[in-house]
Formats: C-alpha cells, sequence, structure tokens
C-alpha cells in the first residue's frame, strides 16, 4: 500500500485531504511517514504530477504516485523507486482522485524558525 488516508471510511472527501504515505514506492521524492495534502480540482493533471488515485483493478488501494500520461479515459501512474513495482505496471489504469500541493509533515525547510 502507497498510502493511506488520513481520515475515516474508503475514499477521501472534500476539496482538500490528507494522506499518509506507506511504504517506499515513492523514495527518493517521498518517505514513508510523509503527510500530504491533496488538492481535488483546481488546474487539470499534467504528466509529472504526483497524484493520488485509485486503480480500477484495485479501487481498495488507494496510492500516492507519479502522473505519466493519460490512458483510457484514466492515467498511467508509476512510483519513483524503480524495485517497487506496485503501480500501472502491475494493476494497469488508475483514476485520479487529486494532485499533491504540500507535504506538512515532516514540516517542509520553509517552517523551520531560529529561536531569537
Amino acid at each position: 500500500m502507497s498510502n493511506a488516508p488520513s481520515g475515516r471510511g474508503g475514499r477521501p472527501g472534500g476539496p482538500v485531504f490528507a494522506v499518509l504515505v506507506v511504504g517506499p514506492s515513492m523514495v527518493p521524492t517521498l518517505r514513508h511517514g510523509d503527510a500530504l495534502l491533496v488538492r481535488r480540482g483546481g488546474r487539470a493533471i499534467r504528466a509529472g504530477d504526483l497524484v493520488v488515485g485509485l486503480f480500477r483493478t484495485r479501487p481498495d488501494l488507494l496510492v500516492v504516485k507519479r502522473a505519466v500520461r493519460p490512458v483510457d479515459g484514466g492515467w498511467e501512474l508509476h512510483g519513483d523507486n524503480a524495485l517497487v513495482t506496485d503501480d500501472s505496471r502491475m494493476y494497469g489504469v488508475a483514476d485520479v482522485l487529486g494532485r499533491v500541493v504540500a507535504r506538512y509533515w515532516p514540516r517542509p525547510k520553509w517552517f523551520d524558525y531560529r529561536s531569537v
């Protein structure tokens, strides 16, 4: 499993939702334990975007992956870790739920404050 929604239930709801990265499929870009904010809607998904999606063959598996190309009304999604292939190479086309817009844990460097 590549990530899990931070709330209860299956699919996350609302225009902005949080997910927690679980597993190594997005290393080095994301690591196990990273917490992300995801935006539903907004600008169109582009190849190269980090997205949250559901594979049509595995609708129980919510994943964070990189959008590769549009396919059959959905997207081909790949992980950044070449050693892990739990992505479209294994599960086929995915439906994108939203685009990753920020990592909020561990806090980004621009949140580092120095004591005065």
